[in-house]
């Protein structure tokens, strides 16, 4: 029997380069030597930037500092214990920036050992904004074939991902912190991500994604699953999504 491993090549949008590498079950020990060694370059990565705090771009030579803008090393690391806590094999997140967190999302895919983990992210500010600094990093972590890469803004490309069939076992916001941006984003995500699956919000210290998370679990049963410590910069949220499918009546509504 082979277990199929498939490499997807992507730097922006849809991918359009897929590699397929089999692995027998003659050489278990092999794989999971790869597996531990792709974790090792990611986490490398993930010092290397925490530690320095900047980032040179090679697209125009400019330099970043990364924080506070991208998701701190303890932030990270929650969000990378939640996908391996639910298991997850495919992955979401609305806002690549300077893909610090992206990073410990495909650190922790790689701790599942699924075959092929896939994480999609929506950035449409990568280029113009951040000199495509996420996607120089996840290529220099060795997981840019993790990454599905979407260069349009969240409210254009999750009703397409919906049409298309596309599911999800955990996701990550840090968009357009506007209320009215985040609901649309929650409310999509809603419908992406499996019942009972998990949404991280980020900057939840900003009283409109409080008052948009709220929404959902007064109104379509999510659960806070936990609140991070007040932080002025950078407050996360843990929501998980309904189990059970949603059968409000019309008139049903639970102010928030």
């Amino acid at each position: 029997m082979r277990l199929s491993l498939e490499i997807v090549a992507v730097h922006s949008r849809r991918p359009s380069t897929r590699v397929h590498i089999f692995f027998t079950e003659d050489h278990p020990v092999g794989h999971h030597a790869v597996v531990d060694g792709r974790q090792r370059q990611v986490r490398d990565v993930i010092e290397r930037l925490t530690r320095r705090g900047t980032a040179t771009a090679r697209s125009d030579g400019s330099v970043h500092p990364l924080f506070p803008v991208a998701a701190s090393a303890a932030e990270g690391e929650d969000l990378r214990d939640w996908v391996v806590r639910v298991n997850a094999a495919r992955t979401i997140e609305i806002g690549l920036g300077y893909g610090i967190s992206a990073l410990f999302v495909c650190e922790g895919l790689l701790a599942g050992g699924h075959v092929a983990p896939t994480h999609v992210v929506i950035d449409p500010y990568q280029a113009t904004r951040f000199a495509d600094l996420g996607l120089q990093v996840l290529g220099e972590a060795g997981v840019a074939d993790l990454v599905e890469h979407y260069a349009e803004e969240s409210q254009i490309v999750l009703p397409r991902l919906l049409a298309a069939g596309e599911s999800f076992d955990l996701a990550f916001v840090d968009g357009n912190h506007r209320f009215d941006w985040v609901f649309v984003d929650l409310f999509y995500l809603g419908r992406l991500v499996r019942p009972g699956g998990v949404i991280v919000v980020d900057d939840y210290q900003l009283p409109a994604i409080v008052r948009a998370t709220s929404f959902f679990v007064a109104n379509r049963d999510w659960t806070l699953e936990s609140v991070s410590p007040d932080d002025d910069l950078h407050q996360w949220a843990v929501l998980r999504t309904a189990t059970e499918p949603d059968t409000r009546p019309f008139t049903s509504f639970v102010d928030f």
